[in-house]
């Protein structure tokens, strides 16, 4: 069964966890349904991996102008803590368990085919990179309450609930995800939903009479801020200049050089004006990605939804999103940060002290993508207010439940890191606090969690995305009116000028 295991572990690495490899393949698949030719079968397949290969480019350069962005903040702020990071725990637990989450990946993607085709949710989970951090994190949790007799088991068990989570976090987010793009073709696959669900609905709390941060009218003077690579560029200028400076004034100049890789002052400033400017960049990079990546999976994947999974919706990255709010996901990733900021306070002075719960510091990435997509979704439901408030409600889910999450990962909960993303964090502990008592006992309840999970996620698909429920449409309506009001004073004054006009130059 060796090779099976060389297989199995060549599938999940190399395939599925290649994101631009996954949404080709689907592609393909979807044109061939459609029995398009070979041509462009094959065309349209490596444009959309190329697409999302763009996507991945784009949040590389990101992520290379925000961590040095981290490591200055963590040196100036003196914090000290774990820092949550997807990429590190996962590669640190593949060390022990890559072959049971090997078969956890490639089995649980077959259970979400089947949940997708025989229940009424219809989604099929396609960013790869996470469907590899939620099998990782389940394998470590079973394994940890299983003990390693059972693996087997860690196996069958891990996979029904990946195949799980991967079709009911979708539908979760559907009512606001059609809220943001305005149909139902498409919907979010990523591990931070609980983050976006509860700044959606934070919105709808606290805006209602919010305009949209798309809606910023600024001074004559300051018009080149409505171009979203610009302002998200300046925005991170300033960012990175007060942490420059403030890196000069208060470390050791060999320690603040060192970050940066410089020699003196000068060129330490400047350097944190390049990264700010190679953040934008990467930022405009994965707009482009986005565009390119729906340009042809959209399409394909009629033919998956009239085939294979009749009524299928590829749940993408949460970049997908950023293109419909570019103001919201800079204010949704700065207030993100600042929820971090202030429950990493609460987490220093009350719950480790009395609970023994790790510090959780606030990693840039997260807060970048995680939170700059609840700031979109809070737009959508509650404008300006909405993505401020939203973002903020995500910062402290994604730094209390990571923390949680540490006290179910067994040893590994030693390791400097743990997973980021609201998802992991509280289906983790859950699932976790599941083997409390005894194996078979926790076994049963997570197959009862699992069950659970498609019931509600069914009966909200039926009840509310498919009954065509709109989140915070009263402000909608309210909106609306005011702008009709408004059209219709601008039209009487138009109006009423035109007529003095004429009754002028008729007396003259």
């Amino acid at each position: 069964m060796e090779w099976l295991v060389v297989v199995l572990d060549f599938i999940g690495k190399q395939i599925l966890n290649v994101p631009a490899y996954l949404i080709g393949i689907i592609t393909a698949i979807g044109l061939i349904a459609l029995r398009r030719n070979a041509g462009q079968v094959v065309g349209g397949a490596l444009k959309a991996a190329i697409g999302f290969l763009i996507l991945g480019a784009g949040a590389t350069v990101v992520t290379g102008a925000l961590d040095p962005l981290g490591t200055l903040i963590l040196a100036v702020t003196g914090a000290q803590g774990v820092i949550p990071t997807n990429e590190v725990i996962a590669a640190v637990a593949q060390e022990q368990y890559g072959a049971q989450s090997a078969y956890v990946l490639v089995l649980g993607f077959l259970v979400m085919l089947a949940l997708a085709r025989f229940t009424p949710l219809k989604y099929i989970f396609l960013t790869g990179h996470h469907m590899v951090f939620m099998s990782v994190l389940l394998t470590v949790v079973l394994s940890v309450g299983l003990g390693s007799g059972l693996s087997w088991l860690t196996v069958v068990l891990g996979a029904v609930l990946l195949g799980v989570i991967m079709v009911v976090m979708p539908a979760f987010a559907q009512p606001f995800m059609k809220k943001i793009t305005g149909d139902d073709s498409i919907a979010i696959g990523h591990f931070g939903t609980l983050g976006y669900v509860a700044a959606a609905s934070a919105g709808i709390a606290v805006g209602s009479k919010s305009k949209s941060t798309e809606e910023i009218k600024f001074p004559q003077g300051l018009k080149f801020l409505r171009d979203s690579m610009v302002a998200t560029s300046l925005s991170m200028v300033l960012i990175y200049l007060v942490f420059t400076i403030w890196g000069l004034i208060s470390l050791p100049q060999a320690e603040a050089f060192e970050i940066f890789g410089v020699t003196d002052a000068g060129a330490f400033i400047m350097a944190g004006f390049a990264q700010a400017l190679q953040f934008g960049v990467g930022v405009a990079i994965i707009l482009y990605g986005v565009r390119t990546v729906l340009g042809e999976l959209v399409p394909a994947f009629q033919g998956i939804a009239e085939k294979v999974v009749p009524g299928a919706k590829p749940a993408l990255d949460i970049p997908l999103v950023f293109p419909y709010g570019a103001n919201a996901v800079l204010i949704g990733f700065l207030s993100s940060f600042a929820g971090g900021l202030v429950a990493l306070g609460v987490l220093a002075a009350w719950l480790n002290p009395v609970f023994g719960l790790a510090l959780i510091l606030p990693g840039m990435v997260p807060h970048f993508f995680t939170g700059g997509g609840a700031g979109v979704f809070g737009n959508a439901t509650g404008g300006r207010r909405g993505a401020v408030v939203g973002g903020f409600v995500n910062g402290l889910i994604i730094t209390f439940l990571p923390a949680i999450l540490l006290l179910v990962l067994g040893n590994l909960g030693f390791a400097n890191s743990t997973f980021g993303d609201a998802d992991f964090g509280w289906f983790g502990t859950l699932i976790g606090a599941s083997f409390l008592g005894s194996p078979m006992v926790g076994v049963v309840l997570s197959l009862v969690i699992g069950a659970a999970l498609v019931i509600g996620a069914s009966i909200y698909q039926i009840k509310l995305v498919d009954g065509g429920w709109v989140p915070g449409l009263k402000r909608d309506e309210r909106l609306a009116a005011e702008k009709a009001v408004a059209d219709a004073e601008a039209k009487r004054a138009k109006e009423a000028a035109a007529a003095s006009s004429t009754t002028r130059t008729s007396a003259s």
